[in-house]
């Protein structure tokens, strides 16, 4: 049966390499559970798919274009034309722009903010020394006048001789 099957298949398909080929992809998938287009009779999955070629219930362009798929190791990529490189150059610079000034902006929020955290943090620093405490607003106006009225109170001695 298998070499009638054949003698019919060159019919279809010329070349004896590539109906062997075609036949065998054809075998691989009713193995991994295509759909059989003829009754199988007993016959094993290589000679239902060169029945299937003989009897034309299977498309041989089909079964190229799976064996090529199924063969190809690097799938080639279609490169982009120039003027297509133009313009992801350009979307490329203008995104590059967009993150420099947003990493500008970025930096100088921080610089303000880590500006306006130095006083607390050195006030913070003096009362864990104990060194100093921290001045209150207003406060500084109330030392001012303490401290002028003390040395006025040392003229005042000096000029009297008493302590």
């Amino acid at each position: 049966m298998a070499r009638v099957t054949v003698e019919d298949c060159v019919l279809r398909v010329s070349n004896r390499f590539k109906l062997v080929m075609l036949a065998s992809q054809r075998a691989r998938a009713v193995s991994s559970g295509a759909a059989i287009t003829i009754d199988r009779d007993k016959d094993k999955n290589p000679v239902i798919a060169l029945r299937e070629i003989a009897e034309e219930t299977v498309s041989v362009d089909e079964l190229e274009n799976a064996l090529i798929k199924d063969q190809q190791k690097h799938v080639e990529i279609d490169e982009p034309e120039v003027d297509e490189l133009d313009f992801i150059a350009i979307q490329q610079q203008m995104t590059e722009g967009d993150e420099a000034s947003a990493d500008e902006e970025f930096g100088k929020a921080m610089l303000a903010v880590e500006d306006e955290a130095l006083p607390a943090v050195e006030d913070e620093a003096l009362l864990a020394s104990g060194d100093a405490a921290p001045i209150e607003e207003g406060a500084e106006d109330a030392d001012k006048d303490a401290a002028a009225g003390v040395a006025s109170d040392v003229e005042a001695e000096d000029e009297t001789g008493t302590a």
